[in-house]
């Protein structure tokens, strides 16, 4: 015990060799040595994170007597020879065109693992890649493209504060088996994207600028641009050049509260436009195996985006409807209806139907926002990944036209009857909500044709893989029975009957009778449909004509 206590809390920096017998006491002995080329911050936040897990690290610097202070004293700071001689596995984490000053280490580095790490400084699309320039410089080490996509701050944090993945590609399956389980013992979760031809589209990923927003942000500036001219020229320039009223005050809070509902409702439209396009195209063609056009495909891949922008511009409408009461407009207003009503005598302006359609349109609002709230929410990854695909379907889709559809209510009670006004047709131009309106109601009654049964069961089938061109039997699993719409196979079969090499017997003929009129005409009391008689038909003939001959 007095031992103990005269042991020092804290162990000044071992000194020379110490400090590597204290690292191999720490690491684990069956790990690799890891070495490290590059003394940046990349390097110093990777030997900590290395060091942290259990590693045994070398770092190789030109000038290793200045950078030693910058690293943990468990990791060894040596020359760049030392370093590739030393090492096990060897992070390249110096810049792409200083890879040509490490040829002479190509006989340190010979039969090593090579992991390149370097980003390129613009989108490179027709190669070669870093990492392939470096797989030329070194062919006798095996190269890895991975961790460019993780910065400094990830690595020093661990992936509680950064990104989880880790995308690896190789040549070679066990050099790229030994980094993936170096990602894991780091806390990352590595992603196989195949061989080194594939480091062009890693080393392009941290350089993309929200690619996949540009076409849903476009779309939102011009429809905000387009929306607010047409309420500039309706509520401020009209009153101005009609009567020389000045209504300019309302352009930044009035006139912007207007056009951002009507931008959110067009925006929310267009998400699900596109599954109706392709549904009806589907439907048109008869198949699923068509590909869609690629302005359709882009639409698609960005209605997560779509709705996004959608919900800001949501949210921004109901902030900027709270703060409506709060403009000394609105109070000087107050006033002048308070003075008008005390000067005509009025004790009570209750109006039940303007009482009603403001109640009602608020809380159709309010449930709008809310559903897009769950939305937005949802469309988080995290989120996601923790909902089944029926789950994430139904909030995306049912809840979602469930959205779509109070946002139209919402905006049809604001209307109520005001497209009917001739008023506010100003400047001959109808009010901004029946333009609004347009989209909407259009998404909504092409969702209502896919809901009828005849429609919505064809649709069923083709995304299950029926084809309007192979008339095969096809069976839904829900159905509990045969679907038989293969007509040219059931006239197919009537014609086999009358060719058979014997006359079937009585009883089969009438069966073959009652099947034939179900199928035809649909009013024999058989206790089956038309489809499931066609079917029953075409295996009773496939029946005879075993049996009999054909």
């Amino acid at each position: 015990m007095p031992d103990e206590m005269s042991r020092p809390l804290i162990r000044g920096r071992p000194e020379g060799g110490a400090s590597r017998r204290l690292e191999a006491s720490m690491s684990d002995p069956g790990a690799p040595l890891v070495g490290i080329l590059g003394t940046g911050d990349f390097s110093r936040s990777l030997a900590r994170r290395l060091v942290a897990s259990g590693y045994q690290v070398v770092v190789g610097s030109r000038t290793p007597k200045r950078s030693v202070a910058l690293f943990p004293e468990e990791a060894e700071v040596t020359s760049q020879m030392e370093a590739a001689s030393q090492a096990d596995l060897v992070f390249v984490a110096v810049f792409p065109e200083h890879h040509s000053t490490l040829v002479e280490l190509k006989p340190a580095l010979a039969g090593k693992t090579l992991v390149d790490v370097s980003n390129g400084l613009r989108i490179n699309l027709d190669g070669p890649s870093n990492a392939e320039r470096l797989a030329d410089l070194f062919p006798e080490s095996s190269v890895v493209k991975g961790f460019n996509t993780i910065s400094a701050w990830s690595l020093q944090m661990g992936p509680r504060d950064g990104s989880r993945q880790v995308y690896l590609c190789s040549d070679s399956s066990k050099a790229k088996t030994s980094v993936m389980q170096l990602c894991r013992r780091l806390g990352f979760i590595p992603v196989d994207m195949g061989l080194l031809s594939s480091s062009l589209e890693l080393e392009n990923l941290p350089l993309y600028l929200f690619p996949s927003w540009r076409l849903p942000i476009l779309c939102m500036l011009c429809l905000f641009v387009f929306f607010y001219l047409y309420n500039f020229l309706r509520d401020v320039l009209q009153p101005y050049v009609t009567t020389g009223k000045s209504a300019f005050y309302k352009m930044p809070i009035e006139t912007v509260n207007v056009t951002l509902p009507s931008v959110a409702l067009v925006l929310i439209s267009l998400v699900y436009l596109p599954g109706l396009c392709a549904a009806f195209l589907q439907l048109w063609w008869g198949t699923k195996y068509n590909r869609f056009p690629n302005w359709l495909d882009r639409w698609l891949t960005r209605r997560k985006q779509f709705g996004l922008c959608s919900f800001l511009c949501a949210v921004l409408h109901a902030i900027y409807s709270l703060c409506l009461p709060m403009r000394k407009s609105a109070r000087y207003k107050l006033l002048d209806q308070a003075f008008k009503q005390v000067k005509a005598g009025t004790e009570e302006s209750w109006v039940d139907e303007e009482v009603w359609r403001m109640e009602l349109y608020l809380s159709a609002g309010i449930m709008a926002l809310g559903l897009l709230s769950l939305l937005a929410v949802t469309s988080l990854p995290s989120v996601a990944n923790a909902v089944n695909w029926r789950e994430f379907t139904f909030i995306q889709s049912s809840l979602g036209y469930s959205a779509l559809s109070m946002a139209t209510v919402h905006t049809l009670l604001f209307g109520w009857d005001r497209a009917f006004d001739p008023a506010q047709y100003r400047f001959h131009l109808p009010p901004t909500f029946i333009l609004v309106l347009i989209l909407p109601l259009a998404v909504l009654l092409g969702r209502l044709a896919l809901f009828v049964p005849c429609v919505a069961r064809r649709l069923k089938q083709i995304r299950r893989g029926w084809e309007k061109s192979r008339h095969i039997r096809f069976t839904l699993p829900d159905d509990g029975c045969r679907n038989g719409l293969e007509d040219e196979s059931f006239e197919r079969a009537v014609e086999e009957v009358k060719v058979l090499k014997q006359r079937p017997n009585n009883g089969e003929l009438g069966e073959l009778y009652g099947l034939y009129k179900q199928a035809t005409v649909g009013d024999v009391n058989i206790g089956i449909s038309k489809d499931e008689a066609m079917i029953a038909y075409i295996d009773l003939v496939e029946m005879l004509k075993k049996k009999i001959g054909f």
